[in-house]
């Protein structure tokens, strides 16, 4: 069965969350020490009422990413990361939510989290690099049997327009409509 550009996405957005998690507790924990809870939770006015932190959803790890951009995570990434992120969240929102992803919307999706996950030195990267190889991979099967309908489908309509006799020379008409 095929995988979807849902599915594709999906997939991506667990790979950041598995490559971010370590890599925001350790910059957190450098610049802030045992504390770097508390002030990653600083950043998430209501989460009393949610019940707590939760560092496996992807959408805060992102958050936290933002809200100490300035203090932690400037030291280490540049602008284009911070770009990445940011269109990350929209992305990870638009999951979230059942978004419909087309094509390019699901490459540059995988792309933007393989751009994060080089910054900071992921391991994920090896297998964002095989999800968007096998994404242009279908891409350009897709492209070759459109080529190839084209193509036949111009044949055989030549085929028919070349070597056709005028019907009346086939068919001799009925006087009435000769005349």
């Amino acid at each position: 069965m095929a995988i979807t550009n849902y599915e594709r996405v999906g997939k991506a957005i667990d790979l950041l969350r598995e490559g971010l998690r370590p890599f925001v507790e350790r910059e957190m924990k450098a610049t802030h020490g045992e504390q770097w809870v508390k002030v990653a939770e600083e950043g998430f006015p209501n989460l009393r009422l949610k019940g707590g932190m939760v560092f496996t959803d992807p959408a805060n790890l992102l958050s936290i990413l933002l809200n100490e951009w300035n203090r932690v995570f400037e030291k280490t990434l540049g602008k284009a990361e911070k770009n990445a992120v940011h269109t990350l969240k929209e992305v990870r929102n638009n999951w979230a939510h059942a978004g419909t992803f087309s094509g390019d919307e699901t490459y540059r999706a995988i792309d933007t989290v393989g751009l994060l996950l080089a910054a900071i030195a992921a391991p994920q990267v090896d297998e964002i690099e095989k999800m968007k190889m096998e994404l242009l991979r279908v891409r350009f099967d897709e492209q070759v049997r459109s080529e190839k309908r084209k193509s036949a489908g111009s044949t055989v309509e030549t085929q028919a327009q070349t070597g056709l006799e005028p019907w009346r020379e086939v068919v001799n008409p009925h006087k009435d409509v000769a005349s």
